[in-house]
C-alpha cells in the first residue's frame, strides 16, 4: 500500500461507484441492496444497522429487518463500499469504493461523528508489527476515540 490518489464520489456518483464496484466482484445490485446503500450515505455521521433499517422501511412503506441489513452491510464491507465503526457497531459509507483502505478512525465521544484517515505509512507500521508477531491476513482497524474538534 503506498500512497494513492482517489476520487471522492458523492449522490448519484457514489452510488453509481458502488454499483460498479459490487457488480465487479459478481455480485447483484438489488433494489434492496440500493435502497440500503443510498439510506448509509445519506447519513453524515456512522449510522447502525437498526437506524438505516428504520429509514428505509418509512420510504418503502414495510419493514425491513435489521437482520437483513446487517447481512448486506456485511456485503458492502466486504466489497469495500462500507466501513465498519466497530466500537460504535455503526456504518460510513465508503466515499471511493473502488480504493482499499486500512480502517483508521477518530470517533468523537460527544456527538459520534467518524472521521476516517488515510495513513499509509501508520497501516504499513501495524502490519509489518503484526507480520513480525506471525499474523498472517492482517487488516487493521485503529479507532482513537476522544473529543472533535466541532465539540471541543
Amino acid at each position: 500500500m503506498g500512497k494513492h490518489d482517489h476520487h471522492e464520489h458523492q449522490g448519484d456518483s457514489l452510488a453509481d461507484a458502488a454499483r460498479a464496484n459490487l457488480e465487479k466482484s459478481g455480485e447483484k445490485w438489488t433494489d434492496t441492496r440500493a435502497a440500503i446503500f443510498d439510506s448509509l450515505a445519506g447519513f453524515s455521521r456512522p449510522a447502525s444497522a437498526y437506524d438505516i433499517a428504520e429509514l428505509v422501511s418509512a420510504a418503502r412503506g414495510k419493514r425491513v429487518a435489521p437482520n437483513s441489513v446487517y447481512r448486506i452491510l456485511d456485503l458492502f464491507v466486504a466489497n469495500n463500499l462500507a466501513m465498519r465503526i466497530e466500537s460504535a457497531n455503526a456504518y460510513l459509507a465508503n466515499s471511493h469504493p473502488g480504493c482499499e483502505h486500512d480502517c483508521i478512525f477518530l470517533v468523537c465521544d460527544t456527538c459520534g461523528e467518524a472521521t476516517h484517515i488515510d495513513d499509509d505509512s501508520l497501516s504499513q507500521q501495524v502490519r509489518k508489527v503484526a507480520k513480525s508477531q506471525g499474523f498472517k491476513s492482517i487488516r487493521p482497524v485503529i479507532e482513537v476515540r476522544g473529543i472533535c474538534q466541532k465539540c471541543n
